[in-house]
């Protein structure tokens, strides 16, 4: 191998220093292409290839030495907070819609539906509290939320993305009214 690198060096040499700006690199990436071409000198599949597998080996060196210094600018602090607030708002403003949209279902499914998504209450303690049976509770919980569901998609147009609801726009001017701020 050694042989075979002294007939190249020069030649070598003369590429990679076309390729890097620092000349006090270039010596040290010769010796980084020495290191990989003899450490892997197994892969190499014909001495007739050898000239081509070493330029090739130079240039990924190459290629790595200006990864290795290449500058990137450092993010600002708060660049993920803008980040994670995004449709924050949205799902706030949306929030206050919840109470007054759930209060137009039919009493039986508005119930179960506000003690469970709003209050957080379990669904054995909603069954309790209701006089239901667990399954009961649990059918009046789910299909209050289909119900609330499509009473939602009828009152407004929602924008969606990656963390969920990003935006939306009430349909109509009651339900405009009724999810604005108090």
């Amino acid at each position: 191998m050694i042989s075979e690198w002294q007939n190249h060096k020069t030649q070598l040499r003369g590429y990679v220093s076309q390729r890097i700006d620092d000349d006090s690199a270039v010596d040290d990436i010769l010796q980084e292409v020495y290191i990989k071409a003899s450490g892997n000198l197994h892969q190499l599949k014909s001495r007739g290839s050898l000239k081509s597998w070493l330029y090739r080996i130079a240039h990924n060196t190459i290629m790595d030495f200006y990864r290795e210094r290449q500058q990137f600018e450092s993010l600002p602090d708060d660049l993920m907070a803008e980040e994670l607030d995004t449709g924050k708002e949205a799902r706030e403003e949306l929030a206050q819609c919840l109470g007054p949209l759930i209060d137009e279902l039919p009493e039986k499914y508005a119930k179960p539906l506000r003690l469970a998504e709003l209050e957080g209450v379990s669904q054995q303690r909603i069954a309790e509290q209701l006089g239901l049976s667990l399954s009961g509770a649990k059918s009046r919980i789910q299909r209050g939320r289909v119900k609330f569901r499509q009473q939602m998609m009828a009152c407004c147009d929602f924008e969606v993305g990656q963390g969920g609801i990003t935006g939306y726009t009430p349909k109509d001017a009651n339900h405009r009214k009724k999810c604005k701020s108090p």
